[in-house]
């Protein structure tokens, strides 16, 4: 959902969170992760690397950026667009 149009008191279903279509939907049910709660406290690296490995391809650095706002969100940052996340990426991760 485009992040201006989400509504944290409406969030239920992983479509719902800020960032996430179908596509992404899919790729986070293939991490277990169900509900938008699952993403608490997770490390958004961890969850991009076992994304990688679980499909065998090596994603874009942008799937990081979405997961870093999926992560940052769900811990109670505003909902950004996913490339707000790309310099805090960098400066985290460096080139990778």
């Amino acid at each position: 959902m485009h992040p201006d149009k989400v509504q944290r008191s409406r969030i239920k279903r992983l479509t719902d969170l800020p960032n996430v279509g179908p596509a992404t939907a899919k790729d986070l049910e293939l991490l277990g992760l169900t509900s938008p709660a699952d993403l608490v406290g997770k490390d958004p690296m961890k969850l991009y690397q076992q994304l990688c490995r679980k499909t065998g391809v090596r994603h874009d650095p942008c799937v990081l950026d979405v997961v870093i706002s999926l992560t940052s969100f769900m811990n109670g940052d505003r909902p950004r667009s996913w490339w707000a996340y790309t310099a805090e990426r960098k400066k985290t991760y460096g080139k990778f």
